[in-house]
Formats: structure tokens, sequence, C-alpha cells
């Protein structure tokens, strides 16, 4: 082993253990925060009932929160397949992970149906920052949490992804698609634009709290053998 593969490994090492203590971090002070609220939809969830668990907001966050030993298992699993030349597996996978796991719950609430699903027209607003108002601080952060994961580990699996005008197209570009199959399926929901802008913005702040991680597409010249 030659010095330079020595001093580098501890560093390394170190990032892999604060990103995984700064998601269970947040993941413990938000389960805190909703505590109440969840608990509210355990007795459904935890009986299988799919009304009152999977068609509320609370079910689902629930849900997602015992999940997560699930999701660990496999990104453990994911990274002991690599192949044996890959630097990072534990980070490729976790990210991976992490990407579907942290959007697709909020996904899933973008996209429950109103009382009104399947009656009333879709609803369009196309007139930026005109929503904002009626949204509230909880529906502001709620849209900037949806594609939060995605832009948190985007970057830090793909190099194409570090960037941040990138990020903002890949949010504007996500979020529109949801809006767009919001009034597609006549959810009894309104497709704003204003919806798309926090999005978007939520995907680059999540980035940018993950900037120090990002992959930037380049190896040790010596493929890191030592």
């Amino acid at each position: 082993m030659t010095p330079s593969t020595s001093l580098s490994a501890p560093p390394r090492r170190t990032r892999r253990i604060v990103l995984v203590a700064l998601i269970l971090l947040v993941v413990a002070i938000g389960a805190f925060a909703v505590r109440r609220s969840l608990l509210m939809s355990a007795p459904r969830c935890l009986t299988g009932h799919w009304s009152g668990c999977y068609d509320t907001q609370n079910g689902v966050v629930l849900m997602t929160l015992v999940g997560l030993p699930v999701a660990a298992l496999v990104a453990r699993t994911l990274a002991r397949r690599r192949p044996p030349g890959d630097l990072t597996p534990v980070r490729k996978s976790l990210a991976e992970v992490a990407m579907v796991y942290g959007t697709a719950p909020f996904i899933w609430m973008t996209m429950m149906p109103g009382s009104g699903a399947g009656i009333v027209p879709g609803r369009v607003s196309l007139v930026p920052l005109r929503d904002l108002a009626t949204m509230g601080p909880i529906g502001i952060g709620g849209n900037l949490l949806v594609l939060a994961a995605l832009g948190f580990f985007a970057p830090i699996r793909f190099a194409a992804m570090a960037s941040l005008p990138r990020l903002l197209a890949l949010g504007a570009g996500c979020s529109i698609l949801i809006e767009t199959a919001q009034y597609v399926l006549r959810l009894d929901r309104v497709s704003s634009v204003d919806d798309v802008l926090v999005n978007a913005t939520g995907a680059v702040l999540a980035g940018l709290a993950s900037r120090r991680w990002w992959r930037t597409g380049t190896a040790p010249a010596d493929g890191g053998r030592s």
C-alpha cells in the first residue's frame, strides 16, 4: 500500500459515516416532530388496511419510516454486488436506494386523489407566484421536500448531475411530469407552476447540502491499486 492510499482512506470513511449519520439525524428529527400524527395512522397500517393508511399522508410517512431497515438492507446488498474494482460501492448503493426511497413516498402523496377525482376537470395555474400565498408554510415546506432526496443524492451517484443548472433542470422536469399526471388523471388537484418552482428549488437546495460528496467523475491515477 502506498502512503497516498493510506492517507486518503480515513477521510473517505469519515465522509461516509458523516453522510449516513446526517441522514439518520434528519429522519429522527422529522419523525419526532410529527410523532403524534403518525401514531394516529398506526393502528390502520399495522393491521394492513389500505383505507386510513396508504391513502393518507400520515400513513405513507409512517410506513416509509417502518421500511427504512429494508431499504438499508437493499443498499447493503447492492454494495456487496458491486464489481471488485469499484472504489465507492457503499456510497453509490446508498445514493441509488435513497434517491428512490426518499422520493417515491412524496410522489405517492402528491398523486393522492381528491374527493372529486374523475369528476372535476383538471385545473391549471400558470401564473407564477400566485399560489404561493395559499400554500402556507406547511405547503411550501412539503413541496420543497418532494424532490429533495433526488436533488441530494443524484449528484452523489451520477457525475453528470453534479451541476446546479442540471439539478434545476432535473427537478423542474420531474415536477412537470408530476403536475401533468395530476391533470391528465383528473385527480381533483391543481397543476400549478408554483409547485414546479418550489419542487425544483427544493432539489437544488438539497443538492447544495450534499455538495461536498458530489461525484466528480475523476479517479485516482493508479486506479486505487497499491
